[in-house]
């Protein structure tokens, strides 16, 4: 009987689970037991989309994954825009989520979209303005076409090599705007579970910025300085289950063990 958890393995933006299945090989043959997700609307399910998908579309596909994983030690795994609806889930599914991972994502917080959130973060960051731009462009008046190659290049895919990249084109699929637009909405569960952080530092984010969030003293990062929260740094860009499963999948490992830095001593 395998003594690891459970991975729920939650996409970005315009991705399916057709990206993790690599990682979700080696995690099986690590032991344990993984579930890649594709959202409504994205990847071999694109054909479900609709001007009614949304954020809470999207939670509530996890939330029916959790509740058919009964008895099992779940960690839900979200990278990039699948931290959002992870963390809706885990908040509403809270006795069924062992752990939260946040894979090179940002901190959801009660009451804001994706874009209100970055808004707040980073309003005149690059990635903002790109983001602003899809939603201008979106086909129909609902929907984000899927990145170009062209448009992916940068920071974020600087370890992947053309291949690579082609092959992230080549699947993506366009995404629906709601799901950046609508809001979260959580009660206060999700703030409870243990959380571990996973920061490319390739793509700009670290531990470090953790520590800064959880400095401020602002109560809603106040779960970053817990005991139970850990900490990992890859050496990648944004897409370490293309560039580097291997790594990322002895991370996921270690993560579901509870293994990583802390930053509970020194954080005011």
């Amino acid at each position: 009987m395998t003594t690891e958890p459970t991975f729920v393995l939650a996409p970005g933006g315009y991705l399916g689970g057709w990206v993790w299945e690599e990682v979700a090989d080696r995690l099986r043959a690590a032991g344990a037991r993984a579930h890649p997700v594709t959202f409504t609307g994205m990847g071999d399910r694109r054909h479900l989309a609709g001007p009614a998908v949304d954020l809470e579309t999207h939670v509530e596909d996890l939330v029916q994954i959790l509740d058919h994983l009964e008895g099992e030690r779940v960690v839900l795994v979200g990278h990039c825009y699948g931290i959002f609806p992870a963390v809706g889930a885990a908040d509403r599914r809270g006795a069924r989520v062992e752990r939260v991972v946040y894979l090179d994502a940002a901190f959801p917080l009660d009451g804001y979209s994706v874009l209100e959130l970055l808004d707040e973060r980073e309003p005149d960051s690059p990635r903002q303005a790109v983001m602003r731009q899809h939603t201008v462009e979106a086909e129909e008046g609902w929907r984000i076409p899927a990145p170009t190659a062209e448009r992916w290049r940068g920071t974020a895919t600087s370890d992947l090599d053309e291949a690579q990249l082609a092959w992230m084109v080549g699947r993506a699929a366009p995404q629906p705007l709601g799901t950046f637009t609508s809001r979260l909405h959580l009660k206060g569960a999700a703030a409870e579970i243990p959380l571990t952080g996973v920061f490319c530092t390739r793509n700009g984010t670290s531990t470090a910025v953790a520590a800064e969030l959880a400095a401020t003293g602002d109560p809603r990062f106040a779960a970053l300085a817990r005991p139970t929260s850990a900490f990992f740094d890859l050496d990648t860009a944004h897409f370490p289950m293309v560039s580097a499963p291997e790594t990322l999948t002895e991370v996921l490992l270690r993560a579901g063990r509870g293994e990583g830095e802390r930053l509970a001593e020194g954080v005011p």
